[in-house]
């Protein structure tokens, strides 16, 4: 049993909390206490400023995700796009931009299984881009991580992935416990179909103590500063023999200083 003193969750801070005390600054509240906190569907929307609707919009692209083809235990269960992106938070027009398309790199210091791969994976899908939730997504969140930590600029990368049970069991962190190497990481579930497990799990960096639970909501979402827990997701089995299913995600991460090269010997 695994014993994190956490206190009200933040559904319950929003409330409850300090009077007065709005969504962002429970947020902001929650982050730097414990370093993680969960948002419920309503509170993503609240905090960003769109509609679930819009969001749900996109669940389409997720059926068209290409096989991920790095993975190295050799199953066929993950699907996955990614793309990378800039954001400039400061002066009078923050500006959030997209990126010529790169690679994406781990050194095995923050990845086991896949560290030291120099990852070409397909681009996003430019509709998923071009739709009004998307900017406002990793602007609003940008902005609250901005607050815990100001930067002149954040390195945005954004990984769309879909766990299947096509061979019976799919690993959403086939590598474990780990950290992305990152500043901040936000994990989305877009949506959860014919599966049990996918349970979260979330570890102080330093210390024992952890906390466990399954983000079964559409749109809810996991946002954690990476210098300070690491995480991981049990493996989904289909809830019915024989019959498929899937665990659909968007992984965000912040990044300052730059993004994640690998070493100019493995360009």
């Amino acid at each position: 049993m695994l014993d994190f003193d956490l206190g009200p969750g933040l559904a319950t801070a929003s409330r409850a909390g300090v009077p007065g005390r709005d969504l962002r600054d429970a947020l902001l509240l929650r982050l730097r206490e414990q370093g993680f906190a969960l948002l419920q569907p309503t509170q993503l929307a609240e905090l960003c400023g769109f509609s679930l609707a819009e969001c749900a919009a996109a669940l389409p692209l997720w059926d068209e995700l290409p096989a991920d083809p790095y993975l190295k235990d050799g199953g066929r269960y993950r699907r996955r796009r990614h793309g990378s992106f800039v954001h400039d938070p400061g002066g009078a027009a923050p500006v959030l931009r997209q990126v010529a398309h790169r690679a994406h790199y781990q050194p095995l210091t923050y990845n086991a299984l896949h560290g030291g791969l120099v990852r070409w994976l397909e681009p996003l899908d430019a509709r998923l881009c071009a739709m009004p939730c998307w900017n406002t997504l990793l602007a609003s969140l940008g902005d609250v991580f901005g607050q815990l930590r100001p930067q002149p600029r954040w390195f945005v990368e954004a990984h769309q992935f879909r766990i299947d049970t096509a061979d019976g069991i799919g690993r959403p962190t086939p590598e474990g416990a780990h950290r992305d190497g990152v500043d901040f990481v936000a994990v989305l579930l877009a949506q959860r179909r014919g599966i049990r497990g996918g349970e979260s799990r979330v570890f102080e960096l330093q210390g024992a103590r952890g906390v466990r639970f399954t983000l079964d909501q559409a749109w809810s979402a996991l946002l954690m500063d990476d210098t300070r827990v690491i995480h991981e997701t049990t493996p989904i089995l289909p809830e019915r023999e024989g019959c498929g299913g899937c665990r659909d995600t968007l992984v965000l991460t912040w990044r300052a200083g730059g993004f994640l090269d690998p070493p100019q010997a493995e360009a």
